[in-house]
């Protein structure tokens, strides 16, 4: 899936295989349960998060990968070292495979997001 047409979240979640419906199940558990004070939105086909009506996290199951869309520099720039060993585009988080998704990674990712406020690229 390269870009859902689903109204929300619920319905992006159904369109996909159980392995990356479990999968992206708990990265959404994980987001709500982080991200206090931020919105849960439909946006470029994936679900997204926003504080202040700037979206600052994002996922999606992907061809070959699920993503997670880290947006905000200094969070990325926070965890270089952890995220060194990673597949990592410019915003991107990379895992080829659902069941290898490094969910503490994720939250501490969602935790320092949540606690900062810094640019959106």
């Amino acid at each position: 899936m390269v870009q859902s047409k689903a109204a929300d979240v619920d319905g992006y979640l159904a369109e996909l295989p159980d392995d990356r419906r479990r999968a992206l199940e708990r990265v959404r558990e994980l987001c709500r349960a982080e991200l206090t004070g931020f919105t849960e939105v439909m946006a470029y086909g994936m679900p997204g998060y926003q504080r202040d009506g700037t979206i600052e996290i994002a996922f999606a199951a992907q061809k070959r990968c699920i993503s997670l869309y880290l947006l905000r520099t200094d969070v990325r720039d926070a965890f270089a070292q952890r995220l060194a060993d990673h597949d990592m585009g410019k915003g991107c988080l990379r895992f080829r495979h659902a069941d290898r998704i490094d969910f503490e990674l994720v939250r501490d990712l969602l935790t320092a997001t949540a606690a900062t406020t810094g640019e959106v690229c």
